[in-house]
C-alpha cells in the first residue's frame, strides 16, 4: 500500500501534536511508501519510505500559498499514493476529496471530536471510511463510521517504577474553558484542606489567542487564593517527555467537556495512573471510582486515590483497547 497522510503538524518536540510521529512511524512499517503533507512541519526523523512536505506554516508564508501547495502536492505526488488517510481535518477532505474521487483514490478520515459543521457533513459524503475512538468521539451519523480506539504507545507510557509517595494530582491538557481547569484548581483548593501535603501539577499552554484571558484568570486565581506554592503550571510539554511526568503522580484528573475521548486520560491509565473524570466518554470505560457527575462529587474521589494504594489496573484496559500498534494494524487492515 502507498499511503498518502495528511496532518496538521510533525514535530516530535509539539505539546498537542508531537504524538503523530508515531502513528506515522506505524504505518510506515505496514505501507510500501507514505507521503505526508501536513501545514506545518518542525524537529522529527522517520523511515526511509516517508516523504514529509509542508504547506508552509512555519516559513510564514501566506494562507493562499498554503492552499497551492495543498494542490501542487496531491497532484504532483498522485503516482506515489493509492489510499488517503486524512487525520482531525475535514477541510483536506473538501478541497482534495473532488480530486481524490477522479483519481480513484480511497479516502478515509480520522475524526474523534463532538464538533459538527458544514465541512464535517460535506466530507462525510466524500470520504469511503470514518475512523474514531469511540461512539461519543463522532456526532455524525454515517454507515462509514468504523470505532478503533485509539492509539496509545504503550511502550512508552508505562507505570513508574516505584511506588508513588508524593500526593502529586495531575492534569494534562491545552489550556482552554472546554478543559475547565479553573474548576480543577478550585477543586484542589478544598482538598488541600482535606489532605496534607498535596500539589496540583497542570501540563499544557493555551492553543489559541482566545484562551490566553482564560489563563490568565487562572493565573490570577492561585495568585489571589495564595496557591502558589502548590498549583505548579508547568506549561507546554512535548508528548516524547509527559511519560515521566505521570509517573510522578499519584492521581490524574480531567474535567474536559469536549466529550471525545481524551488521549491524555488513556495515557495516564497506561501508566497506571488512577484517574477521575467527569467527561462521559469515559462513562462506560470506568469504574464508580473513577466517573463523577459533577466537579464536587470528585473531590472525595480524589481525596481516595490521595490516601490510598492503587487497586485497579487500568494499564489493562488501554493495552487491550486502545495501544498503538494494534489501532494501526486495524487501519490498514480495514483501508487494505
Amino acid at each position: 500500500m502507498k499511503l498518502l497522510i495528511l496532518t496538521q503538524k510533525v514535530d516530535s518536540s509539539d505539546a498537542i501534536l508531537g504524538f503523530m510521529l508515531g502513528w506515522i512511524t506505524e504505518l510506515a512499517k505496514r505501507c510500501e511508501k507514505v507521503t505526508v503533507v501536513c501545514l506545518e512541519k518542525g524537529v522529527f526523523s522517520s523511515p526511509l519510505n516517508v516523504k514529509v512536505l509542508s504547506l508552509g506554516k512555519e516559513t510564514g508564508q501566506a494562507k493562499i500559498k498554503y492552499l497551492i501547495n495543498f494542490y501542487k502536492y496531491i497532484w504532483q505526488e498522485r503516482q506515489n499514493y493509492d489510499k488517503v488517510f486524512v487525520h482531525m481535518n475535514p477541510e483536506y477532505v473538501v478541497l482534495g476529496g473532488p480530486l481524490w474521487k477522479i483519481l480513484g483514490k480511497k479516502i478515509a478520515l480520522w475524526y474523534t471530536h463532538k464538533n459538527v459543521d458544514a465541512k464535517l457533513k460535506i466530507a462525510e459524503k466524500l470520504v469511503d471510511i470514518i475512523f474514531t475512538a469511540s461512539t461519543k468521539s463522532f456526532r455524525l451519523k454515517s454507515k462509514k463510521i468504523n470505532v478503533m480506539g485509539h492509539g496509545i504507545d504503550i511502550e512508552r507510557f508505562v507505570p513508574a517504577s516505584e511506588p508513588i509517595k508524593e500526593k502529586i494530582i495531575l492534569t494534562v491538557d491545552r489550556i482552554s474553558p472546554t478543559k475547565n481547569q479553573l474548576e480543577i484548581i478550585k477543586l484542589f483548593a478544598a482538598i488541600k484542606e482535606r489532605v496534607d501535603a498535596c500539589q496540583l501539577y497542570i501540563v499544557g499552554a493555551p492553543a489559541y489567542l482566545a484562551d490566553e484571558d482564560y489563563f490568565n484568570r487562572i493565573k490570577e486565581y492561585i495568585k489571589d487564593h495564595d496557591l502558589s506554592g502548590q498549583v505548579k503550571l508547568l506549561g507546554a510539554v512535548p508528548n516524547k517527555d509527559t511519560p515521566a511526568i505521570y509517573q510522578q503522580a499519584k492521581v490524574f484528573i480531567s474535567f474536559s467537556a469536549t466529550g471525545s475521548l481524551d488521549k491524555t486520560v488513556l495515557e495516564a491509565m497506561a501508566c497506571n495512573l488512577p484517574v477521575v473524570t467527569t467527561n462521559e466518554a469515559f462513562k462506560n470505560i470506568l469504574t464508580v471510582e473513577n466517573y463523577s457527575l459533577n466537579f464536587e462529587d470528585a473531590e472525595q474521589k480524589v481525596i481516595s486515590f490521595l490516601e490510598q494504594d492503587n487497586k485497579f489496573n487500568y494499564r489493562e484496559i488501554v493495552v487491550r483497547d486502545h495501544s498503538l500498534k494494534n489501532l494501526i494494524a486495524s487501519i490498514i487492515k480495514e483501508l487494505s
